[in-house]
C-alpha cells in the first residue's frame, strides 16, 4: 500500500494501533470512529487507509496479538511440575501478565460483540487454547488426587474469572502490592481447586 509521503510506517503504524487500544478501551469500540483515531496520531482520516482497511481491522489485529502473545507467553513459562506448582505458576503468571495490559485486557474482554462472526471465531479459539491450558492443569490434578474439582473447565472459568478481575481494582499505589495481591490469590485459587 501507498504511504503518505514523509511519513514512516516503522513510527506511524504502531501510534496509530496504540491510540485505537487506547480509545477503544476508553471510550468503547461504537463510540470511536476512524476520523478520531486519525486526529489522535496526527494523520488525515484518508491517510489512515493507508495502514489499515478499517476499524473492524483495528480492533481484531489488536485482539489477535493480545491472545497470541498471552498464549506464547504462558506456554513458554509453563515447563514441567506438579499440577500444583503449575497452577501457582498459571495464577501468578495471569495477575502479572494482565496487569500491564489493561487495554487491552478490557478489550479482549469487553468488545467481542463487536467483532465480525469470522473474527470472533478466530478469537475465540485462541481464549479456547488458553482456557485449555488451565484446565488441563486441573483434570491432571484431579487424576492424580490432588485437586477435588466437579468439573475442571467450570472451574478454570470462575478461577480465570477472579484472577481476571484484579485488573479492574488493583493500583500500584494502594496498600498492597502486586506480589501481596499474587499470593492472596494464589491462595484462593488454591482452595477453588479442591487443593490437598
Amino acid at each position: 500500500m501507498a504511504r503518505t509521503s514523509g511519513s514512516h510506517s516503522e513510527i506511524t503504524g504502531p501510534r496509530i494501533l496504540d491510540a485505537a487500544l487506547r480509545l477503544f478501551a476508553q471510550q468503547g469500540y461504537a463510540a470511536v470512529s476512524m476520523r478520531k483515531i486519525a486526529s489522535e496520531v496526527g494523520l488525515q482520516v484518508g491517510a489512515l487507509y493507508n495502514y489499515t482497511p478499517d476499524k473492524q481491522s483495528l480492533l481484531f489485529g489488536l485482539m489477535r496479538e493480545h491472545m497470541e502473545n498471552l498464549v506464547a507467553a504462558w506456554r513458554e513459562e509453563a515447563q514441567g511440575g506438579t499440577p500444583n506448582a503449575r497452577l501457582e505458576k498459571f495464577a501468578r503468571f495471569h495477575i502479572r501478565y494482565h496487569n500491564v495490559r489493561r487495554d487491552a485486557v478490557f478489550i479482549a474482554y469487553m468488545e467481542l460483540r463487536n467483532l465480525t462472526p469470522e473474527n470472533f471465531e478466530i478469537i475465540e479459539e485462541l481464549r479456547r487454547q488458553y482456557e485449555g491450558e488451565l484446565i488441563a492443569i486441573l483434570a491432571e490434578g484431579v487424576r492424580q488426587g490432588d485437586f477435588q474439582v466437579a468439573d475442571p473447565k467450570i472451574t478454570a472459568m470462575a478461577i480465570i474469572a477472579m484472577l481476571t478481575g484484579v485488573n479492574t481494582w488493583f493500583r500500584e499505589t494502594g496498600r498492597l502490592s502486586l506480589k501481596d495481591v499474587e499470593d492472596i490469590y494464589w491462595d484462593m485459587t488454591r482452595r477453588a481447586a479442591g487443593a490437598s
